[in-house]
This record gives C-alpha cells, structure tokens and sequence, in this order.
C-alpha cells in the first residue's frame, strides 16, 4: 500500500503538461498515478520510480471506474491531490464550426473533468485533499478563431472556482492554474488544418493555420519551468487562480484586477447559502 503523498494527472502523455508534473511531482517524493487514453505515449515516465502508468479515457465511465478501484486499492481508499489536466486545443472561426465537434470539445474539456472529479472525491474528501484544475488564459480574451476552446476552459474555471466553496467545509482546497503559452505537443493536432471551403476566412486559411500549429512566433513558457511552478502552489496548498505561463501574468492584470480581495468575494458569494453549516 502506497504510504507517501498521492497525486492522480489525467493527460500524461509525453510533451505535455501532465507529463511534466508527474516527473517534478514524483521527483519531490509524492507517488504518481499518470493517466492517459493509450499509455503507450507515457514513455518517459515509464522507468521512474513511484509512478504507477494508468489507461484512462475521460470521456469512459468504465474507465474512470477502474481508475478509481486501482487507486483505492493502491491507497487504502484516499487521493491527496487531483489534477484535471487532460483536454484538447481548437481552432476555427465560430462561424465555420461543427457543432458536433463543439460537443466533443465540452466533453473532453468540461464534462471529462465534471466526472473525474465527482467520480474521485470520496478519495479526496477523505484525505482532505487538494482538486486542481489547468485552465486557460484563453478564458480571458477573445482570441479571433479561439472561440469555443476559451468557452470550454473557462467553463470549467467557473465549475472548479464554486467547487472551492462547495468543498471548503469538507477541508478540500481547489486550486485553479491559468496558464498562458507553454511549449508542449498540443499543436501537433492541426498539421492537416483546414477551413470549410465557403468559410468566410479562406484566403486567410494559411495564417489561421500558422497559428493553430504554434507558428505565432510567440515565446513560451519551459514545461519543466510551468510544472515546477505549479507544484510549488500544490505543495503550499494555494486556493483559488494561480496565473502561469507566458502572458499570463499580462493577461490577470489586463482583465482582472480589482481592490477586492478574493476571501471577501467568497465571503459574498457564500453568503446565505448554508455552506457555514457543513464545517
């Protein structure tokens, strides 16, 4: 039975932000379940010590089921922290969209994370864990052809930012990591873009497809600099909007700053509600 600090990451797969916080997480003691749809691509996390490699699809029940089991049995029933990392990029203009492929971009970017979690805090609750949830700094601004993947994250910033109230009571913290350009693999999904062939943006297909492939030219955050940094909120147990990676600490001043501190914003929120009782 695993006795030290435990943390589940869904979304492990190799490049990407999952897979540097397994490495930084495991590297300062904590045993790791790495999760991802084929394990296969965990490469290089499969000699580490303390790392237990999971098949885990967010989008399957049966899944998300056997994840839990494995877990419990490896824990005796408790999860210490849980990162809800997995989720895909998109780029289209709004007018050009699938809707069908919106729904699957909420199931894998919000509903996937809804069920993680739900499925998971029994464990949490019960070693008065910590949830945390990498968003997006794409919540924040219009990015033209961003549109629905912004809607999506920050869809589930707003889910994980009352679920920080709701869970309060029951000793849980919830971080969320807003986070700007950090080099990863996540534009290797749109090597084949292409717009409809009445999209209004034809004849500017190329530009829109240099920058969903991260030809922007823009600097990026180091992964291993992202993921340390993160694991240091983790390990101080941070609550609320953590900003990270590169423009994030922009785009906060830009688009939220107020002389309202966020205890009496909660305090506000949580006003009346009953949650006072639960503690």
């Amino acid at each position: 039975m695993v006795a030290t600090k435990t943390v589940l990451i869904t979304g492990c797969s190799d490049g990407g932000i999952g897979s540097a916080l397994a490495v930084v997480l495991q590297q300062r003691g904590l045993h790791v379940f790495a999760t991802a749809r084929d394990p296969s691509k965990m490469t290089a996390l499969k000699d580490l010590p303390n790392v237990t490699m999971l098949t885990l699809d967010v989008l399957k029940p049966d899944h998300i089921k056997d994840a839990v089991d494995i877990v419990m049995k490896q824990t005796g029933g408790t999860l210490d922290y849980l990162i809800n990392n997995a989720g895909r990029n998109h780029f289209m203009p709004i007018l050009d969209e699938d809707l069908d492929t919106v729904r699957k971009l909420f199931e894998v970017n919000f509903y996937g994370p809804l069920a993680i979690t739900q499925t998971f805090a029994p464990l949490i609750i019960k070693a008065k864990g910590m949830a945390v949830f990498i968003t997006s700094i794409s919540g924040y601004v219009n990015v033209p052809f961003m549109g629905t993947y912004a809607a999506s994250k920050r869809s589930l910033e707003l889910v994980a930012e009352t679920l920080r109230l709701e869970l309060a009571p029951f000793g849980v913290d919830v971080l969320e990591v807003v986070t700007g350009a950090v080099k990863t693999n996540g534009q290797t999904y749109f090597g084949d873009f292409k717009l409809p062939e009445q999209s209004l943006y034809k004849k500017i297909e190329p530009v829109i497809a240099g920058r969903a492939q991260g030809n922007d030219q823009l600097p990026r955050m180091d992964t291993a600099e992202y993921a340390a940094a993160v694991a240091d909120q983790i390990a101080s147990r941070s609550t609320g909007r953590f900003w990270c990676g590169n423009n994030a600490e922009a785009t906060k001043m830009s688009t939220t700053a107020t002389a309202v501190p966020q205890s009496a914003m909660d305090s506000g929120m949580s006003y009346g509600c009953g949650l006072d009782t639960l503690q």
